[in-house]
């Protein structure tokens, strides 16, 4: 089985204000600054900074002034602001995000241009402009990697298809597409580790909504069936692995043997299915969709097989001891 390539997080504070249809972020000050790196997932309030109590600030994080600290800061004689900003700013913060569209200060205009340090801001409420840039870090930050198969949505069921090239992992989704079901990304899927520790895939921008089919070549699965066949990202919580049936060396033809598999550190349950010549993946792929998200809810068919089984047995064994002479 292919392993993934994890790819390096890296965040700067240019990147930051890139992202200006959610955040609508404006540069006011700063620009020597937009270099920075953003090395902290989460933002901050500076509160108690600005008086000078600097201990519980981060280097390297996002700081968010809204209407308390600039009415904070206008209450302070000039010199005064002026040298609760540069202790603020002699920590090294990422970049300062001033939110709801207020005037800046003079003072802190002035200091983010001479350190270095650039200042945004944004129209955003100050609990919206947290929500959103912490979102857009946490996103940019989380572990991410690359893998070689087929994510598709099933049933609502993120199911991973990995195997070697040409065992039929597009063929299968192309099938499973024509029953209704949704691509998410074919032959590339980027992953990426959430907080929570929930594995989320999505497809390349360049490859989005595109599969390649042999013999037919590149389609584009949105055109042709329409938007409700794809998505753009799902939470992966199924990989199924397809292997050729003469590599095959034994089958768990109950399916009590629970498998997993490791992505970016997070164990996801594992199938292998031999494929064959006249075998239905497609149908195979969507019965182990069906049966994962019956798991879920509780319902284990193979174990609860087993329990009837032993129990049918303890019960035969019980009878003919009860039935023997003394």
């Amino acid at each position: 089985m292919n392993d993934p390539t994890t790819l390096a997080s890296s965040l700067t504070v240019r990147s930051l204000l890139s992202e200006s249809a959610g955040l609508r972020l404006v540069l006011l000050a700063g620009e020597a600054g937009l270099g920075r790196r953003i090395a902290v997932n989460r933002v901050q309030k500076p509160g108690l900074a600005l008086a000078g109590f600097v201990r519980q600030v981060q280097p390297e994080r996002v700081q968010i002034l809204g209407a308390t600290e600039l009415s904070y800061l206008a209450s302070l004689p000039p010199q005064e602001a002026r040298h609760g900003i540069e202790t603020f700013m002699a920590i090294e913060p990422a970049c300062i995000v001033i939110t709801k569209g207020l005037d800046v200060p003079p003072e802190l205009f002035d200091s983010a241009n001479r350190l270095g340090v650039p200042l945004l801001r944004t129209p955003l409420r100050s609990s919206a402009a947290i929500e959103a840039v912490q979102s857009f870090i946490e996103r940019e930050l989380a572990p991410s990697a690359s893998i070689h198969g087929v994510l598709m949505d099933i049933l609502g069921i993120g199911v991973l298809l990995l195997g070697k090239s040409g065992v039929g992992k597009s063929e299968a989704a192309l099938e499973l597409v024509m029953r209704g079901h949704r691509l998410v990304a074919d032959d590339l899927v980027e992953v990426r580790r959430t907080s929570h520790n929930i594995l989320v895939g999505w497809a390349a921008e360049l490859i989005k909504h595109h599969m390649e089919v042999r013999g037919v070549g590149i389609i584009n699965i949105k055109d042709m069936f329409g938007v409700a066949a794809v998505r753009d990202e799902k939470k992966i919580e199924l990989v199924i692995e397809l292997v050729r049936w003469e590599e095959w060396e034994s089958a768990d033809r109950i399916g009590l043997d629970d498998q997993t598999h490791l992505i970016l550190d997070v164990s996801v349950p594992l199938l292998r299915i031999p494929v064959s010549p006249g075998r239905n993946v497609s149908s195979l792929v969507e019965v182990a969709a069906r049966n994962r998200l019956l798991q879920m809810r509780g319902h284990h068919s193979a174990r609860e097989f087993q329990e009837r089984l032993d129990q049918a047995l303890a019960d035969a064994q019980q009878r003919r001891f009860r039935d023997e002479p003394e």
